[in-house]
Order: structure tokens, then C-alpha cells, then sequence
């Protein structure tokens, strides 16, 4: 039973903390940022919240800060709008498999168009 509890608190606050990048914080230095998971612990003392960037290496490092100075912020908003008798301490973790998918989807539409001539010719 406490599995699926921590489940639908993951859940929970995962939808909240994209609705509050999405509607709530005008930070331009976050860009396009998307929560992929979230992992409470057992306790429901701290949470972390795993998010993927689009785009290059400095712009995962900024929106990493500025979400870590909206940190405070969104701690507050969760502990005002969901029913939780503890609100978790939250840690921002980078969740880089969707750039790694988008790489390996690259990598095999090179290797399909350098494969594609090669039949014609045989």
C-alpha cells in the first residue's frame, strides 16, 4: 500500500512543478525545461525532481541555476496548494536520456542515408 502512495505523491508533484514552470515562474533563463520524473523517499522528506533541457551544455547549466534559485519558491507553492502533511525539500537532478535518444535517432538517419545509395548501386 505505501508503494502506491509514494507513487501518486511522485505523480502529484510532478504535475504541479510543470504547472508552475510552465504558468507561475517568467524566469528566461530556464528556457524549455520539461520534469521527466520524480522520486520521493519513503518519508516524504525530500524529492528529486528530474528534469531534461533542450539545448547546449551552457543553457542546461543556467536553467539548472535558475531552477535552484526558484527552489525556495516552488518549495512554498507545493506546501500551499497540495494537501501533503509533509512538503519534500526538493533536489533539481539532470535527466539527459532525451538528448541521448535524439543522438542515437540522428546517428541511425546518417547511417540509413549513407546506407540507402550503397543498395542502389549493388
Amino acid at each position: 500500500m505505501q508503494g502506491k502512495r509514494i507513487e501518486r505523491v511522485n505523480q502529484l508533484i510532478k504535475e504541479e512543478i510543470s504547472r508552475i514552470l510552465q504558468r507561475e515562474l517568467q524566469d528566461p533563463r530556464l528556457g524549455f525545461v520539461t520534469v521527466t520524473d520524480v522520486e520521493v523517499t519513503k518519508d516524504l522528506r525530500l524529492a528529486k525532481v528530474y528534469v531534461s533541457i533542450l539545448g547546449t551544455e551552457a543553457q542546461w547549466r543556467t536553467s539548472l541555476a535558475a531552477l535552484d534559485g526558484a527552489k525556495g519558491f516552488i518549495h512554498n507553492w507545493l506546501r500551499q496548494h497540495l494537501s501533503l502533511r509533509v512538503t519534500p525539500s526538493l533536489v533539481f537532478r539532470p535527466d539527459r536520456s532525451m538528448a541521448h535518444a535524439a543522438h542515437i535517432q540522428e546517428l541511425l538517419a546518417e547511417l540509413k542515408s549513407e546506407e540507402t545509395p550503397a543498395r542502389g548501386d549493388a
